[in-house]
């Protein structure tokens, strides 16, 4: 069985939904993969036909419907985790002519493909988070053994399209991942929420202060990520002795109170991408 080397970079997309919608718009963009290099497996009529009208790709609804020239491409699955046990079993056949699998699915672990797919399929599994959709995500990967440095390689080059990338190499760390960067971004969205809700309620009219939340939430995810400093420093300088920000920390950092419940949270949604994955 001949296997992919790493310097293939012709790509099968399952799915162009968010995630694999980003990843298309990214790769073309930024001209990392040619339109000619992408096939895409796409049920839904309506967003296979943006994609051949606007990146002029081949779009196919099925599988099967792909004439036999795909050769060996790099299978790249991005669609729901429930649909997964019905679609995951067409691409045996490419995996065990050795294409490289690439899965976004959320939960879905290394020994489910490799249980469905053949225990020697070189897989790679990602955890990108919603930022990806405008070129700000996080996404980390892991990859079982029969991966080799040139398909590692390519698939950061893949993925870094839509934003940040890191590996682990203990799978069991994709749960904690999960809890704080793929889940994380609906708790951000929660905190913007409550402290526009706050503004309100202080006398601010709605507008006024939904914008003051976001921009205040996106400006200062900005300089933490461009400082040198530690988000505790940041904190601190924001934090003048007596002022109205100590007011506010007072209540926020009373007896750990923020910190548990994001502890308590981030436990919580450990566990439960333990359940998701069986």
């Amino acid at each position: 069985m001949a296997r992919q080397t790493g310097d293939n970079r012709r790509i099968l997309l399952v799915g162009a939904g968010k995630m694999g919608g980003a990843l298309v718009d990214a790769w073309l963009t930024r001209k990392i993969i040619q339109p000619s290099d992408i096939v895409l497996i796409e049920p839904d009529i309506a967003r296979a036909k943006h994609f051949r009208e606007t990146y002029s790709l081949q779009t196919f609804e099925t599988l099967e419907a792909v004439n036999t020239g795909v050769g060996q491409p790099i299978v790249v699955f991005a669609i729901k985790p429930q649909v997964m046990d019905a679609v995951v079993p067409l691409y045996k056949g490419l995996a065990q002519q050795g294409s490289l699998i690439l899965s976004i699915a959320a939960g879905k672990t290394l020994d489910y493909f490799e249980g469905i797919l053949g225990a020697n399929s070189p897989i790679v599994r990602a955890m990108p988070n919603t930022p990806a959709s405008i070129g700000k995500g996080m996404t980390v990967l892991c990859s079982n053994d029969h991966v080799n440095s040139k398909q590692k390689t390519l698939c950061q080059e893949l993925v870094s399209a839509v934003g940040k990338v890191r590996w682990v190499d203990n799978e069991q760390l994709m749960d904690p991942v999960t809890a704080v960067s793929g889940s994380g971004p609906a708790y951000v969205f929660l905190l913007i929420e409550v402290l526009a809700e706050a503004g309100f309620k202080a006398g601010l009219d709605q507008d006024l202060a939904n914008e003051l939340a976001v921009t205040t939430v996106a400006g200062a995810a900005a300089l933490a990520e461009e400082s040198t400093l530690s988000p505790s420093t940041l904190r601190q300088n924001v934090t003048s002795p007596g002022g109205t920000t100590e007011a506010a920390l007072t209540v926020l950092m009373s007896n750990d109170r923020l910190s548990d419940l994001f502890l308590q949270a981030v436990n919580k949604a450990v566990t439960r991408s333990r359940e998701l994955a069986g």
